[in-house]
């Protein structure tokens, strides 16, 4: 089935008027409030623009928060973590199991073009709809030598770089780019050989907060060419309509929203990114709609689904036939496919193999992670993806997201991957939803068999309520990079891992 790609541009006053959208029920209180620190009640350096506001907003929403979080902790050093927590086997039986040494990444090589992306990003407003790829053979799966045990990199040494986000931060984010408080910090390289960059895609975004509805966003989106990380990550100025300036943005000082509303769902209260990745200069990034946001670490989502962007981020648009419903009442009219429930989060990763591939978890940060792999020039079409079932031995199942079988147990939440080709394994970072450490598996194929959780940084070492290591795609040799969210301080931080 040939993909359908809706182009979005959604003006003021339309996006506006849904700002009256509600949850569906009340969440208790949340403690990490942006708007409660000095450094974003001051005003504006000019007066503020129209912007196209989602909804009212007063605090980043509850389910977010990580379970066990002490809203009161210190905020973190910069600088290497207290490791004592972190010895392997040291942090109970979950993390026990048998894993032998071995070892990191390389920056990656330019990204050639896959076949039948389009290369030359027009506007958004510009682009056709029907633009599908035309029809490729699916590449065939590499023989496999046989694996080499999992990596043990449980208890690496990891520091705290510095901060990515907030108005302290070397970014300056609010003077900059009206970020007072933003999370999450997904980031893919943009494949682009001319002006090879990094993009960053971030949650429910507050800005200057003595502005009416503090300029609260769906999401925004950053891009560094920064490879020197030992710093930080440095974001360039965002300049109005230059698709390679540090963000997009409505005019200078304001980052904009990226992905809009599209309208579908009846009660909507979020639009946050969960993956993204690049097909050769074109953007992809999956989302998620949120129907309503429940206790520590719970949400409800109506449905997933892929974005396009065919310039560098600026402006995007939705394939509605990617729509992966996640209940039969998510969405009036649009049918329900059993399985799609455990595809409304998850991760992107490139295979060695010729595919790509998809990590999937249900909503929230309780349940267990699935796979599911696709040709790349299909990434729009759901027909074509396969999907991984581990019984009998292990096999794929075609078009059936029902026929999934977990790769591992939950609590699993957001989540990132990539194959190290230090470790010369496949790499998964998370949080564990119950623990809320960030672990990290490893695998010598996507399919398995996968370690156990290896914790590398711990709630003990962090109680401030951590969540979304990020991997930075240009990590290289021993030295991982990921972006870490911190709910206390409700912005993204930069980890580096030295890899054993």
């Amino acid at each position: 089935m040939t993909a359908i790609f809706r182009v979005l541009s959604l003006p003021v006053v339309s996006v506006t008027a849904v700002g009256f959208l509600v949850a569906m029920g009340p969440a208790p209180s949340a403690n990490a409030t942006p708007c409660s620190a000095p450094e974003a009640n001051v005003d504006p350096p000019a007066a503020p623009p129209a912007m196209p506001a989602p909804q009212p907003v007063v605090q980043p929403p509850t389910g977010r928060r990580p379970s066990h979080t002490n809203d009161h902790a210190p905020l973190p050093k910069l600088g290497p973590l207290i490791s004592s927590f972190l010895k392997p086997g040291a942090a109970g039986p979950r993390y026990a199991a048998p894993v032998q040494p071995q070892a990191g990444v390389v920056p990656p090589g330019p990204t050639p073009p896959a076949p039948g992306v389009p290369q030359q990003p027009p506007n958004a407003a510009q682009l056709q709809p029907n633009a599908a790829v035309p029809p490729q053979p699916a590449p065939q799966p590499a023989p496999q030598p046989a694996p080499p045990p999992p990596a043990t990199i449980a208890g690496a040494p990891t520091s705290l770089v510095d901060w990515v986000t907030g108005p302290d931060g070397p970014n300056k984010t609010l003077q900059r780019f009206g970020i007072s408080g933003t999370d999450l910090g997904i980031a893919w390289d943009n494949g682009d050989p001319a002006n090879r960059q990094v993009l960053m895609a971030f949650g429910d975004t507050f800005g200057y907060c003595k502005v009416k509805g503090q300029q609260w966003r769906y999401n925004v989106l950053f891009r560094s060419s920064d490879r020197d990380l030992s710093h930080g990550i440095h974001i360039a100025e965002g300049v109005p309509n230059d698709r390679y300036s540090g963000s997009p943005v409505w005019t200078t000082g304001l980052s904009k929203q990226v992905v809009n509303t599209i309208h579908k769902a009846p009660h909507e209260t979020g639009i946050i990114p969960t993956a993204g990745i690049s097909l050769g200069r074109t953007q992809y990034m999956s989302y998620m709609s949120i129907r309503q946001w429940g206790r520590d670490g719970e949400w409800q989502t109506n449905y997933s689904a892929i974005a396009r962007s065919v310039d560098n981020g600026q402006n995007w648009g939705i394939f509605p036939s990617t729509i992966r419903t996640a209940s039969p009442d998510a969405i009036p009219g649009v049918r329900f496919t059993p399985g799609n429930e455990n595809f409304q989060m998850g991760a992107f990763m490139k295979g060695n193999d010729g595919y790509l591939y998809q990590f999937g978890t249900p909503s929230g940060r309780g349940g267990a992670a699935f796979l599911s792999r696709v040709p790349p020039n299909y990434l729009p079409d759901l027909s074509k993806y396969q999907y991984w079932n581990g019984d009998n031995g292990g096999h794929w199942v075609a078009a059936n997201p029902g026929a999934a079988t977990p790769l591992w147990p939950g609590p699993v939440g957001e989540m990132s991957a990539q194959y190290n080709s230090y470790l010369k394994q496949y790499l998964v970072l998370y949080t564990n939803g119950g623990s809320n450490d960030v672990v990290a598996r490893t695998a010598p194929t996507p399919t398995g068999p996968w370690s156990g959780e290896q914790p590398l940084v711990s709630s003990f070492q962090m109680p401030g309520g951590i969540y979304a290591p990020m991997i930075h795609p240009w990590s290289s040799g021993r030295d991982l990079y990921f972006n870490l969210s911190l709910w206390s301080a409700y912005d993204v931080m930069l980890m580096h891992t030295v890899l054993p």
